[in-house]
């Protein structure tokens, strides 16, 4: 998995997340996001388009960021995911507590 920083939009930190995010990977997720978000980025856009594969462990990962987030009065969108990958959020509930949109360009104009 590899989690990049692309840049800011309506300031928002843009990253992109690709790979697998499973129990040996979202570990790694979550420790960089929560440098980010420590570093003062508490509003967030995921393009998830390069993600193929996430566990329980990535749903629990971003579920963890999504809370801190709130904590400081920040969000996180997550844009552009596959379709099984979304059938994930869909039939764990996930989809309910994280916003989810089709294009990294709603994600900004939503965040």
């Amino acid at each position: 998995m590899d989690v990049t920083q692309v840049g800011t939009n309506n300031n928002a930190l843009m990253i992109r997340v690709s790979g697998r995010m499973d129990a040996v990977t979202a570990p790694d997720f979550e420790k960089t996001l929560n440098q980010w978000i420590d570093d003062g980025n508490h509003r967030i856009v995921a393009d998830l388009s390069g993600l193929e594969y996430i566990s329980s462990a990535g749903l629990r990962s971003i579920l963890v960021i999504a809370k801190k987030l709130k904590i400081k009065n920040g969000k996180i969108i997550l844009a552009g995911m596959e379709e099984s990958v979304h059938e994930v959020f869909e039939i764990s509930g996930f989809n309910a507590i994280i916003p989810i949109v089709d294009t990294v360009d709603a994600a900004v104009n939503q965040i």
